[in-house]
């Protein structure tokens, strides 16, 4: 009796199986794209929304569709909102720990950079805005980078741990935005500028959500400042140490304005309507900085918001510095884009070992 095993025949021929095309947007229209983005952003950033309505329709669309994707990552990131915005299947995340969370977003990313469909408008809407605009995976990478070091509980030690999560979750976007704008990859002056600005921002945020993230248990001062202030751990938002607190948000917003200074430089090298947008957003970000500082011990009873006729005003002082220029900086920032990109990837993953043989492994000279 024969014991030849019989293979089985496959159900298709495997001349008519096809790889699934690669296609910018995983095959959605864009139309559909950018009016979910729109939605998106206007739920979610009242202070971009009136920024980016001063952008070309182009840019305009393009950023909606680069928010729509940060601002599902910090969703997923966070444990909100798991099911899909279009009916789709659900991520099915919401027994998933924090790390597995931040490695869906990083699959579903590159799914999207490989023009793979994902399920997901907002993943689709970022393969439909690289695909466009030149934005990589490094760059994608280095955002992603920044829920990772919130998933794994990280705090900052130093001034420059604290700067580097300012690049990853800001900066990096920064950079991004850039590139929809339509700056060239080589354009490093004006990059850096706009690593600058998404630096400022997130540090006057985290001036005015020092509250907030002490509830969920997170804490982005630098445990050497808080040293510094003879602050025990976990005894921030103790009534005792208020006044310390308002010094080091006005170290947060110090530096913020280093950085904001030195974007303005890089918005001037841009088209009048992006200036006026970007200008506009720096104004109305630095603001929230301002008024924490202004508040004092108070700056966190509330949360400081700016309303919408003060945004206007911002908007209107941004058309008179876009007309007129700038004023120059006075200070250089201690921190620059190549240093954090420097330190970013030192704390990264060590490079492998390259599998290629050594001379004494068969590769001799014919002397030898």
């Amino acid at each position: 009796m024969s014991t030849k095993r019989i293979r089985p025949r496959p159900l298709v021929s495997s001349q008519l199986v096809r790889a699934t095309p690669r296609q910018a947007g995983g095959g959605r229209s864009r139309a559909a794209l950018v009016a979910r983005a729109s939605e998106s952003i206007a739920e979610g950033s009242k202070s971009f929304t009136v920024a980016s309505w001063l952008f070309d329709k182009a840019t305009r669309e393009r950023a909606h569709l680069l928010y729509a994707w940060c601002r599902r990552c910090d969703d997923i990131a966070d444990g909100q909102e798991y099911g899909f915005k279009d009916g789709a299947r659900d991520l099915k995340l919401d027994q998933a720990s924090a790390k597995d969370r931040v490695e869906a977003i990083r699959i579903l990313t590159h799914r999207a950079l490989d023009g793979q469909p994902t399920a997901d408008l907002a993943f689709d809407a970022l393969g439909l805005v690289a695909a466009e605009t030149g934005i990589t995976r490094e760059m994608c990478d280095d955002v992603i980078d920044g829920f990772a070091l919130d998933a794994d509980g990280w705090r900052p030690r130093t001034e420059g741990d604290l700067m580097r999560y300012c690049y990853h979750v800001a900066g990096a976007v920064g950079v991004m935005m850039a590139k929809v704008m339509g700056v060239p990859s080589d354009a490093t002056e004006t990059l850096d500028r706009a690593c600058d600005l998404g630096l400022a921002f997130q540090l006057n945020n985290i001036a005015r959500d020092i509250w907030d993230d002490d509830a969920a248990g997170r804490c982005y001062i630098p445990e050497e400042w808080l040293v510094e202030m003879d602050i025990p751990p976990g005894q921030l938002m103790k009534p005792a140490y208020r006044e310390e607190l308002v010094q080091l948000a006005g170290r947060l917003v110090g530096i913020a304005r280093v950085h904001d200074a030195q974007a303005r430089i890089g918005a001037g090298r841009l088209k009048f309507r992006q200036r006026w947008a970007v200008l506009s957003a720096a104004n109305i970000y630095g603001a929230i900085g301002e008024k924490v500082v202004a508040r004092g011990d108070a700056a966190w009873d509330h949360r400081v918001r700016v309303s919408f006729p003060a945004k206007l005003g911002h908007v209107a002082r941004a058309l008179k510095e876009t007309v007129r220029g700038s004023y120059p900086p006075q200070f250089e920032p201690k921190w620059t884009r190549g240093q954090l990109l420097v330190a970013a990837r030192m704390a990264g993953p060590v490079a492998g070992v390259p599998d290629t043989p050594l001379r004494d492994e068969g590769i001799r000279r014919k002397d030898d």
